[in-house]
C-alpha cells in the first residue's frame, strides 16, 4: 500500500520516494507557519503572553509528573529530593501561568544575557580560529548576537511584553519559509 510518508524499515530509496510524494504537505505546512508567524508579529503582546503561558503550562505539568514520580519511587531513598524538586516546578509553573507578563520579563532578561554570553563566546572562538579560512564569519555572527543581547538588555524591562512574541513570529516565518523551500525542492526532484 503506497504511503505519503516514509515508514521505518523500508529501503532508503523507498523512503525518499515516499517523502517526495508528500511534497505538498511540506509546502502547506510551510505556508501555514508563515501565516502564523505574521499573525504573531501583528499581535506581539498576545504572542508573548501565549508563549509565557505555554512555557508555564509545560513547567507546571512537568512538576506535577515529578511529584507523582516521587511518590512512585518512595522506597528508593531520594523521595524528599524528587518531591521538593517537583514542588519547585509546580510553584514556578503556577507563577508563570498566574503572572505571564512578569515571567516574560524574566525570560526576556535571561535571553538577553544568554545572547551576550553566547556572542562573546562565538567572537572568542572565531578569533581563536584565525588561521582557518572563514573565521571572520564566526566573529561577525558572534558580534551580531552580542549586540542583539545588549539591545535586549538595554531595553529591559520595557521591551519584555514584545520580545517573546517577536522571536516566536520570526521563528515561525523562518521555519515556514525553510519548510516551504524543502517541499518545493522535493517536488522538483519528484518530477
Amino acid at each position: 500500500m503506497p504511503t505519503s510518508f516514509p515508514t521505518p524499515g523500508g529501503s532508503v530509496r523507498d523512503q525518499l520516494t515516499a517523502l517526495r510524494a508528500g511534497w505538498g504537505w511540506f509546502v502547506a505546512l510551510g505556508v501555514a507557519f508563515v501565516i502564523l508567524g505574521f499573525v504573531a508579529l501583528a499581535h506581539l503582546l498576545v504572542s508573548t503572553v501565549a508563549t509565557a503561558l505555554y512555557v508555564g503550562a509545560l513547567v507546571l505539568v512537568g512538576g506535577i509528573v515529578q511529584v507523582m514520580h516521587a511518590f512512585r519511587i518512595k522506597e528508593w531513598g531520594r523521595f524528599l529530593f524528587w518531591l521538593l524538586s517537583g514542588l519547585l516546578y509546580v510553584v514556578a509553573g503556577g507563577l508563570i501561568v498566574y503572572e505571564p507578563l512578569f515571567a516574560a520579563g524574566v525570560i526576556t532578561l535571561m535571553i538577553g544575557v544568554s545572547l551576550v554570553v553566547g556572542g562573546l563566546f562565538r567572537v572568542w572562538v572565531g578569533i581563536s580560529s584565525r588561521p582557518s579560512s572563514g573565521w571572520g564569519f564566526i566573529v561577525f555572527a558572534g558580534a551580531i548576537t552580542f549586540l542583539l543581547g545588549l539591545e535586549i538588555i538595554a531595553g529591559w524591562p520595557v521591551n519584555s511584553p514584545i520580545i517573546l512574541g517577536l522571536f516566536l513570529g520570526i521563528d515561525l516565518i523562518i521555519n515556514g519559509v525553510m519548510t516551504l523551500m524543502f517541499g518545493l525542492a522535493l517536488r522538483n526532484k519528484a518530477v
